[in-house]
């Protein structure tokens, strides 16, 4: 019945016209959007409409949310299902948004298998259990700045897809079973790269395990696509696979 609901939900907020605000929003907020396709423009605002209609968005550490504030955290977000069938965040529970960065809790497991708790300062963190937090001022600037390959809500939503069978290890649930042998090894290739010396597209915290190595590539995929398919080919045929998109082939920005 909660699947009929939410399939209902996610339908009727599809057919709403896209409020005039946003749009101003995502011109002034988002300049990758000048570079999609207006087939893709349509589709993208129409995601961000389902999206904002089934995951609820707070504000904490006394952020008082606005339109801006959840248009341009949803808009980068739904940048990753743009081409993908179906809401692929089936697990999300709430966006938490607080004004900049925050003290989470975050667990380490050692060499030998013992677990530690500690507290960090960070911008964004994603829950098994569903929920995304995130630093507003970090998904602001993330938007702004488009080629840098650091973008938190990519990143930490790129997790929600990781961890949609339960598991957060960088290996997502994919179309078809004979995808999971290639993506595999290829990924596992170039996360073994990343941990060497040599120069690589790809941010070093990538390096940390294979769920940030997947989070991290997906930054750089749709911020530094052109880079990666010059220098990582067989990564970047990988994420544009899954994706279904070829961000290396868009226009740069007017």
């Amino acid at each position: 019945m909660f699947g009929l609901w939410r399939t209902f939900k996610a339908w009727r907020a599809r057919r709403k016209p896209f409020p005039a605000g946003w749009d101003a929003i995502l011109q002034r907020n988002l300049p990758l959007l000048k570079r999609l396709r207006p087939e893709d423009q349509y589709v993208l605002k129409r995601r961000v409409l389902e999206f904002l209609a089934l995951h609820p968005m707070e504000g904490c550490a006394g952020l008082t949310l606005t339109d801006e504030i959840r248009v341009t955290i949803a808009a980068q977000a739904c940048l990753l299902l743009l081409r993908r069938p179906g809401d692929d965040f089936d697990r999300l529970g709430s966006i938490l948004v607080y004004p900049s960065g925050f003290r989470a809790t975050q667990t380490e497991r050692s060499a030998n298998g013992i677990e530690q708790q500690r507290e960090v300062h960070t911008l964004g963190q994603s829950w098994q259990g569903g929920n995304v937090v995130l630093s507003w001022d970090a998904a602001r600037s993330g938007a702004a700045d488009t080629r840098d390959g650091h973008n938190v809500v990519l990143h930490e939503f790129a997790h929600q897809l990781d961890q949609e069978d339960g598991t957060a290890d960088g290996a997502p649930v994919l179309d078809a079973r004979g995808s999971y042998g290639p993506w595999a090894r290829i990924l596992g290739a170039e996360y073994a790269r990343l941990q060497g010396r040599g120069k690589h597209v790809l941010d070093r915290y990538g390096a940390t395990n294979p769920a940030e190595f997947f989070a991290v590539a997906t930054e750089a995929f749709f911020e530094k696509p052109r880079q990666m398919q010059n220098k990582h080919p067989e990564l970047y045929i990988q994420l544009a696979e899954f994706f279904a998109q070829d961000p290396a082939s868009w226009p740069e920005a007017p």
